[in-house]
C-alpha cells in the first residue's frame, strides 16, 4: 500500500513531495516564508498548521494525495 499525506505528516516531508509548495502556497500556508518554521519543518505537522491557520484540511490533504501518487 502506498504511503499517504495524512494530518500527522511533518512539513518537511510534505515539502520533498514534487509540486507540493504550489499547492500550499495555493492554500497560503504561512510557514512557506516563515522563518521560524524552517527551523521547525520536520515538527511542525500539517494537520495542526491547518487547525492554527484555520485552512481546510480535508481539501488540501486531496490534492497533495493527488499528486502524491504520480
Amino acid at each position: 500500500m502506498e504511503p499517504k499525506v495524512s494530518e500527522d505528516t511533518s512539513l518537511a516531508e510534505i515539502l520533498k513531495i514534487p509540486q507540493a509548495d504550489k499547492i500550499l502556497a495555493k492554500y497560503n500556508l504561512p510557514c512557506l516564508t516563515c522563518p521560524f518554521a524552517k527551523l521547525e519543518m520536520e515538527k511542525l505537522k500539517i494537520g495542526d498548521i491547518c487547525k492554527m491557520y484555520k485552512i481546510n484540511l480535508k481539501n488540501l490533504l486531496k490534492e497533495l494525495n493527488k499528486i502524491y501518487k504520480k
